[in-house]
């Protein structure tokens, strides 16, 4: 069940139906949840119908087809539409995910498509992350060494050594599994979730980085690293199949070793 932050006094109506100009033997439904601040109005579901022969086949093409032909005031994120950036994050059917991996025909009913739950929204399908990247920014995602590099070559690791970030670097910073996480729901003021915690271990496991001791003493906190319940959510969700469950058991791990 996804949760909305919606707006105080509140509740989602039935807004508009867009039939299909064309008909097809592929049709589907896209109910899309939509919401402008500056109307002072409430949310609402509209209803788009989409011709699938005349659609590129993953959700992000639906999107941007309603947008392009249907209707224009719709907004959402995109960018790279490979899966590598992740702007397109949304709820899609229940579940967090990348609009341009999400294939349609994955999806057996009607498609139900909203922001990443538990945030405060902006406008349709943009959830307002400022306070998740100012989380991002508070674990300090760069690499901190007293020493200054190589004039003349990069800082060099084992394979061993660098294999260590594999599962690691690959996160997008989509907050997929961020906003998949109750625990983060419950407190996202003070629980960094899985995503920036990820980021944190893939610094406190690089072997070029000197700042482990600080890292982990940023996150000895009540609330920071251990409001984690390891629900598994995070996992389950990623669209780039990390694992950030593990990477937090690891920074866990890391707290025994250095206090035993």
């Amino acid at each position: 069940m996804v949760q909305l932050r919606l707006p105080p006094n509140s509740r989602i109506q039935k807004g508009k139906t867009y039939p299909s100009p064309t008909k097809g033997p592929r049709m589907k439904v896209f109910q899309i949840y939509r919401y402008d601040p500056d109307s002072q109005e409430n949310p609402r579901w509209d209803i788009y119908e989409i011709n699938l022969d005349e659609c590129g086949p993953m959700v992000l093409d639906a999107l941007i087809k309603i947008k392009n032909e249907v209707d224009t005031t719709l907004t959402f994120r995109r960018s790279c539409r490979e899966g590598i950036c992740g702007s397109c994050a949304m709820n899609i059917d229940g579940t967090n995910t990348l609009a341009c991996i999400k294939h349609i025909d994955e999806c057996k009913s009607d498609i139900k498509v909203t922001p990443l739950p538990h945030l405060y929204v902006i406008k349709d399908l943009i959830p307002d992350l400022s306070f998740a990247y100012s989380q991002y920014d508070s674990i300090k995602p760069w690499l901190q060494s007293s020493e200054d590099p190589p004039p003349d070559k990069e800082r060099l690791q084992s394979k061993e050594e660098r294999a260590k970030l594999d599962g690691l670097w690959e996160c997008i910073l989509c907050f997929c599994c961020s906003t998949s996480c109750p625990s983060y729901w419950w407190n996202g003021d003070k629980y960094l979730g899985p995503a920036t915690l990820l980021q944190s271990y893939r610094w406190i496991a690089d072997s070029r980085d000197e700042a482990t001791g600080e890292r982990l003493d940023n996150l000895e906190d009540p609330f920071k690293l251990y409001r984690c319940h390891t629900i598994m959510n995070c996992t389950k969700t990623c669209p780039k199949d990390l694992n950030p469950a593990k990477a937090i058991g690891e920074i866990k791990k890391k707290m025994v070793e250095r206090v035993g």
